[in-house]
């Protein structure tokens, strides 16, 4: 077995960084962890953000931030070692998740982490598939929380999906119907009969529509799309409303252009005014990804019977092509699929 591994690292902060091909020592896993052979890793918008110093002062603070930095949170591939108290994952088994943010994430042939981020793949599908997914579904059940929404209490309710084209609001709105609410979705004319077969019952085209002027109210709403729709979007819930949750807040945005306590208050700041604009007893909230054992096992339950991404691969070597993909909002999901000889070399 070799000692080194290969990993597509960025090798500095810049807009225009492209990640490129490097060897690293292996290291054992610890307790609690296993070591993967990657067979895929998606390239999600946020890693192609993070390649340009997005989240640096944030992630700095967590240690996912050194450089060289191998980016990289969905995974599939095969446990090749299993560290001290490991119970549920043996060596040989087929795995897929979604790691935390780190300095050396899941971009490379081979990866060490919490054996609590991985859970065995479902039967059928393979690892391309498989790895376009956990992010996405982890972080759209994370701002489901947020909003208040459980499986208590959406039979039956009305919930707009701001942005339910978008590989976040696809996801939202396979959920939400799944779950027996009502489910609007917002997005643009050529992608929205996509949301209707997710399970949308109502599609609003943002190209011709005005959210301020429509003239439906919702238990809750989700925006997965644009901060500048967040004011809108709260004057869309019902005077009863559950909550509302959006994922593209400008926290991070904030503590890099003001550092962690300036842009800590600014955020506080710009959290209370909004809340102020939602329905009394309503919750706000500004929702970040979070990993989740049992929400990956739901994921694995259930992925079989979801609408997924179309994935477009690429190997390690041209991991760069695959940032590409996103900057220029190519069609279809990347994702990384080391060749036989990247996945050879740690064998």
């Amino acid at each position: 077995m070799s000692a080194s591994y290969l990993a597509a690292v960025i090798g500095k902060f810049d807009a225009a960084a492209r990640p490129v091909l490097r060897e690293f020592p292996r290291r054992a896993p610890g307790a609690g962890e296993i070591e993967v052979a990657v067979e895929a890793a998606s390239v999600n918008p946020i890693d192609v953000r993070r390649s340009s110093g997005y989240g640096k002062s944030l992630f700095s603070l967590m240690g996912a931030a050194s450089l060289p930095l191998t980016l990289g949170n969905d995974f599939a591939g095969r446990v090749i070692r299993v560290g001290r108290r490991v119970s549920h994952l043996r060596e040989g088994d087929a795995v897929f998740g979604a790691a935390p943010p780190s300095s050396r994430g899941t971009h490379a042939n081979c990866v060490v982490m919490r054996a609590s981020h991985a859970v065995l793949q479902p039967m059928g599908m393979s690892s391309p598939e498989l790895a376009a997914v956990p992010y996405n579904f982890l972080t759209v059940a994370k701002a489901l929380q947020a909003a208040g929404l459980g499986d208590e209490n959406l039979e039956g309710i009305d919930v707009l999906v701001h942005g339910g084209t978008g590989g976040l609001g696809m996801i939202a709105v396979q959920l939400l119907k799944r779950r027996g609410a009502n489910v609007a979705a917002t997005g643009s004319g050529d992608r929205l009969p996509k949301c209707r077969s997710a399970g949308a019952s109502l599609l609003i085209d943002r190209e011709r529509d005005d959210l301020r002027a429509l003239p439906y109210r919702f238990a809750a709403t989700l925006n997965f799309a644009n901060w500048d729709d967040e004011g809108a979007l709260l004057h869309l819930l019902a005077p009863n409303a559950i909550g509302h949750a959006t994922t593209v807040h400008p926290m991070l945005g904030n503590f890099d252009r003001l550092g962690l306590l300036r842009g800590g208050v600014a955020s506080l700041n710009q959290k209370r005014r909004l809340r102020a604009l939602a329905p009394r007893g309503a919750r706000y909230a500004w929702s970040v990804f979070s990993a989740n054992r049992a929400v990956l096992e739901e994921l694995a339950a259930t992925v079989g019977a979801m609408l997924l991404p179309r994935v477009c691969s690429y190997t390690l070597a041209d991991a760069a092509g695959a940032y590409m993909h996103n900057e220029k909002r190519l069609p279809g999901r990347p994702v990384l699929v080391p060749s036989a000889t990247e996945r050879a070399y740690i064998i």
